[in-house]
């Protein structure tokens, strides 16, 4: 079996947007027509640049060789150019075209891919979802000034509604904005405004939902101390990314700071900047991003690593269907499995994407058991729905939050 073709669509998200402003797939066949599908989570340059950097990875490095050869296929890609380094933007390619490699030997098998990785741990995969606006009748469909990322209330009643929804978990960002200049020191303001939100939330669902604090390393380590210490008697489940993520060290003295649990690892790639993590003890849960980290091989290594030190994992998505159907593979096969993340009930345009749904039932997902990762995409909706935006997956604020 050899690789004969490669094809890459950048699909535009409509409102609301769940996911990103695009995603990035890609198609690999084989001399036996055997397809496989597969997602980039990269946003470090323009969507349409990183589709061609894709296939230039895949005509160097996969085009005309045995999609079976994963590990041979990490270290051309990893050494690429003279570089044997995580470069974050390559490294999200290779995560696109691997999870393409294991569809692929999955559907050659005739087994789902968790079937090819140690078999099925867990029969189905607790789910979290953001509070997205347009949760339920009792909020507002559209954010506007006072919305459900900055109003105790509409947070609270977002909470309820995915509560009712069967969902057991639900994750914020309150803490204010993000920008190319963090980590910084919070703002009294947004001290006040995260403790509020999270009381709102926990006296709304009482034990029956944990509360995920989420943060994009926009603190120093003192800052996001005095943030911990303000949050604590909410009990969240996870304080994510209080810091930037190259410094683990620092990451570390939060981690020994605060009795609420540190979750990172959504911007990092390959075991050896995860290593860093773990060797610090900075994080006691781990989030790698399948369509980032390196695929499904290399998370799984990942996770490997994690469980020598007992720490969960917690597969990171915002973005498309196809790395969410990866995570659920990968995941399915860990015993240090935590939770995972789920674009609300894999609904809306993720469900258009996809010839069939992921399957979601109280507040979990159900495994496919369908040869490969267990989805198909629907090409005829991705040509249908073209980005042509200069506009990055995600972007930061520019500017000096205290000019």
């Amino acid at each position: 079996m050899r690789i004969t073709d490669v094809k890459t669509w950048v699909v535009a998200n409509p409102p609301p947007g769940i996911g990103g402003r695009y995603f990035i797939f890609v198609k690999l066949t084989t001399d036996s027509n055997v397809v496989g599908y597969g997602e980039a989570y990269n946003a470090t340059f323009g969507p349409h640049v990183t589709a061609r950097m894709i296939e230039d990875l895949a005509e160097r490095h996969l085009v005309g060789r045995d999609p079976h050869d994963i590990e041979t296929f990490f270290r051309r890609a990893y050494s690429s150019g003279f570089s044997q380094r995580p470069d974050i933007s390559v490294m999200g390619c290779f995560s696109a075209l691997e999870i393409a490699c294991w569809d692929i030997i999955g559907k050659e098998a005739g087994k789902p891919v968790y079937k090819l990785l140690g078999g099925q741990v867990h029969e189905t995969l607790r789910s979290y979802t953001y509070l997205y606006p347009n949760a339920g009748s009792v909020v507002p469909a559209e954010a506007g000034p006072v919305n459900v990322y900055n109003d105790p209330d509409l947070a609270a009643a977002c909470a309820l509604e995915y509560l009712r929804q069967g969902f057991d978990a639900v994750k914020l960002d309150p803490a204010g904005p993000y920008t190319v200049y963090d980590g910084h020191q919070p703002r009294l303001c947004d001290i006040d405004l995260s403790a509020r939100m999270l009381k709102a939330i926990r006296e709304a669902v009482g034990d029956k939902a944990d509360i995920l604090f989420g943060t994009h390393g926009q603190f120093t380590a003192s800052g996001a101390l005095r943030m911990a210490a303000a949050i604590e008697p909410y009990d969240p489940l996870w304080f994510e990314e209080p810091v930037p993520p190259d410094m683990p060290e620092v990451m570390a003295e939060v981690a020994r700071g605060t009795k609420i649990p540190i979750a990172t690892g959504e911007r990092l790639t390959t075991k050896f900047e995860f290593a860093r993590v773990i060797e610090n003890r900075a994080a006691a849960i781990l989030q790698p991003d399948l369509g980032r980290a390196g695929g499904i091989l290399e998370t799984k290594k990942i996770a490997a690593m994690a469980e020598a030190y007992h720490i969960q994992i917690a597969p990171h998505c915002y973005c498309g269907p196809i790395v969410g159907a990866a995570n659920i593979q990968l995941a399915v096969t860990l015993p240090n499995f935590l939770i995972l993340e789920s674009l609300k009930q894999w609904d809306g345009f993720h469900e258009t994407l996809l010839k069939k749904k992921i399957e979601w039932q109280d507040g979990r997902v159900i495994p496919s058991k369908e040869p490969g990762i267990g989805v198909e995409l629907d090409e005829v909706v991705c040509e249908a729905h073209p980005y042509d935006g200069s506009l990055l997956h995600l972007e930061m604020t520019q500017d000096a939050l205290f000019p």
